[in-house]
């Protein structure tokens, strides 16, 4: 189908995303006025998301048919998680300590919770909204919401799910999934109030934010023209190896018999594997001289590239297809508020940080593309914690979503 939207070039799409990031950084860095006052209540991440989300949702650009999206994923992600991973202090990562891991396996049950609930809400409210085949087209939003798109896809196929029902949960996964993404960035930057309320100790972050800024400090420089050919070596290179080794091992991994069921992990995924080897790359790297570049700048490259993949994702929202199915949209609505507030309620009961909880929760719902763009909302040091608890989510997605599909299943019957 032909796009109908004004710009359908991704050259010149680019570009305006590009401008558009220039003109938030450059009306966020203002000292004093207007906009001094509206960056103090929204991170300037937020419009990077929302902006480009309004230009897909009036017909400006067409973010379906745009080929950008996959790009920042394949290229620029991996290719800002080396980066964000060089500067990692692995031993202060490490002493964060378990309440992390405990809150992104509690989203993982708020996320199965909340299929059960919701459904059992709309059956009271609206009994037509979840009759006949809904329940398969839930557990494909629950594959997408506790592992990624290898896990929806997965659970498509198990349960043979209608491919027009698929579409559907698709665009609602993308609506709420997204929606509930902003709140998070938005929560970010209320951090210290929430973290006042929890009476959560913050001193393993602030330590390691602490850290990686004393370090910035002390090997600070101007950047050669070396240091950014060596900085986009790292990244760039550390990404073609990444896919190089990703492309055989996928191969291999598919050729093996059925029986290994491999696949219930998301091994055969390609894009499971070049995150992987990103992050192992970067975390390699970081205990070399190559950490030095740091010094250079060489996690700001790595932020270039994540706010250029923030402005991809935004454009993939359609905000026009709320009016198309609003009690599917309701159920989705009704599904994350059950996740959020389990959430909140564990975060408040263990004392949990505001960053355990919004990266544990993003790692389930949006996955390693996403969960480091809101651990990074707190600082780039943490990246890397977004991405190691988004990998737990592809090995748990299918076995939680087949578990929720047998639970719906059975509601349905």
């Amino acid at each position: 189908m032909e796009s109908t939207a004004l710009i359908t070039n991704d050259a010149v799409t680019l570009g305006l995303l590009a401008a558009t990031l220039g003109a938030i950084f450059w009306t966020a860095s203002r000292p004093s006025g207007f906009w001094h006052r509206f960056y103090t209540y929204v991170p300037a991440i937020l419009p990077c998301y929302l902006l480009p989300a309004i230009y897909n949702s009036v017909g400006l650009i067409d973010g379906a048919a745009s080929g950008l999206y996959p790009m920042a994923r394949d290229y620029l992600l991996p290719s800002a998680l080396i980066l964000f991973c060089v500067a990692m202090d692995i031993g202060a990562i490490a002493r964060l300590g378990p309440k992390a891991m405990i809150m992104f396996l509690v989203g993982t049950f708020g996320v199965m919770l909340g299929a059960i609930v919701s459904f059992s809400v709309m059956g009271a409210v609206s009994p037509d909204t979840v009759g006949g085949e809904t329940w398969r087209g839930m557990t494909t939003m629950a594959g997408s919401w506790i592992g990624g798109g290898a896990n929806q896809a997965a659970m498509k196929e198990v349960f043979e799910v209608d491919a027009t029902l698929f579409g559907q949960f698709v665009a609602v996964d993308v609506l709420v999934g997204y929606f509930w993404m902003a709140a998070l960035l938005l929560m970010a930057s209320r951090a210290d109030s929430f973290d006042r309320w929890t009476g959560a100790d913050t001193s393993a972050i602030e330590d390691l934010k602490q850290r990686i800024a004393t370090y910035q400090a002390e090997h600070a420089r101007i950047p050669s023209m070396a240091d950014m050919m060596a900085i986009l070596a790292l990244a760039i290179g550390g990404t073609g190896l990444a896919h190089a080794l990703a492309g055989p091992l996928v191969a291999w991994i598919t050729s093996l018999p059925a029986e290994l069921r491999l696949q219930d992990y998301s091994l055969d995924s390609g894009f499971f594997w070049i995150v992987i080897f990103a992050t192992t790359l970067g975390v390699v790297l970081s205990l070399t001289r190559a950490r030095s570049l740091e010094g250079a700048g060489a996690s700001k490259v790595g932020s270039v590239f994540l706010y250029i993949l923030i402005a991809t994702i935004g454009m993939q929202m359609d905000l026009r297809s709320l009016a198309d199915k609003p009690m599917l949209l309701l159920l989705g609505l009704i599904w994350i508020s059950v996740h959020a507030a389990l959430m909140l309620g564990v975060a408040k009961l263990i004392r949990a940080p505001l960053f355990f909880m919004a990266v544990g929760s993003q790692a389930n719902i949006g996955g390693a593309a996403s969960a480091p763009v809101v651990a990074t909302a707190f600082h780039p040091a943490l990246a890397p914690v977004g991405v190691l608890l988004a990998v737990f989510g592809y090995a748990l997605g299918t076995y939680c979503a087949y578990l929720t599909g047998l639970m719906l299943q059975a509601m349905a019957t």
